[in-house]
């Protein structure tokens, strides 16, 4: 049987925030860096706006602080020799490995508060998001854009009727701002969307696959274009490979081993109720 051929995009790439809100979670810091290398060098295929640089910068703080909650000082009464065997060499090289530890903790703390200050010099996955956020591009719904304010009025009617993506508690519109510019985006250029996230607003995962929401597909091709293609995916690495972006296979396995990790504590779908997101 012949292979089938895959499928073919001329796309643009929108990534949710948690996606970027990913590189203070799991992902290893020099694999991080190859990707954020990838994400700047297609920048210009990508959509953007002030609500998305607005989430990432509301929220990385939080993320940072959460993912340090792992990190913290030994309990070093339960390292203390006892009496009788405290003159032994083991017992010397744990208390010198003690005193190693504190100061390299103690380094890595300052490190950690230079990121928290001081972000522009400081966190390199902020600086590098940061020229991403500034890049001066027609898929770059920033402050300076008038086109927000008709984006704005879009939204807030989307929210109010409970259309997709929404989630079931949300107080604010900010994902139907997102779906409104993305297709304003698809139908200015004439390109397909790749939409790189996890969040259930915009569809469901089963079996490591991601399958768009119904409706959302539905409105897309009515709004857009019949031949028009939409794609989700939760996987950074093939969202940017259909932007042409160079992908290398240590980056794809490392992915795949953080998506599986994640995917593990998920049992069944049942532990994920409708309006829950997988982060």
């Amino acid at each position: 049987m012949a292979k089938k051929k895959k499928e073919e995009m001329d796309a643009l790439l929108f990534i949710d925030t948690n996606i970027l809100l990913d590189f203070y979670r799991d992902r290893k810091s020099d694999i991080s860096m190859k990707f954020l290398e990838q994400i700047e060098a297609c920048k210009d295929r990508l959509i953007l706006g002030s609500q998305i640089e607005m989430e990432y910068k509301k929220n990385r703080q939080h993320v940072i602080l959460e993912s340090l909650g792992r990190f913290g000082t030994p309990d070093w009464g339960k390292l203390s020799a006892p009496a009788l065997v405290s003159e032994t060499q083991a017992a010397g090289m744990i208390e010198k490995h003690r005193k190693e530890l504190v100061k390299q903790q103690k380094i890595l703390t300052e490190k950690i508060q230079g990121i928290l200050e001081k972000p522009g010099t400081q966190d390199e996955v902020y600086k590098v998001l940061q020229r991403v956020f500034k890049h001066d591009s027609p898929y770059n719904l920033n402050r300076a854009d008038k086109r927000r304010f008709a984006i704005r009025r879009l939204a807030r009617k989307r929210f109010s009727l409970g259309y997709p993506p929404r989630k079931k508690n949300d107080t604010s519109y900010g994902d139907a701002i997102n779906w409104e510019w993305l297709v304003q985006c698809s139908i200015d250029s004439g390109k397909d969307i790749v939409i790189v996230t996890r969040d259930s607003d915009y569809g469901v995962v089963y079996k490591d696959s991601s399958y768009l929401n119904d409706w959302l597909s539905q409105e897309f091709k009515q709004r857009v274009s019949q031949k028009r293609k939409l794609k989700l995916t939760a996987s950074l690495s093939e969202g940017l490979k259909i932007v042409h972006a160079k992908v290398t296979k240590e980056m794809e396995e490392a992915e795949k081993v953080m998506l599986s990790d994640l995917w593990s504590r998920l049992l069944t779908l049942d532990d994920i109720e409708p309006e829950q997101d997988v982060l």
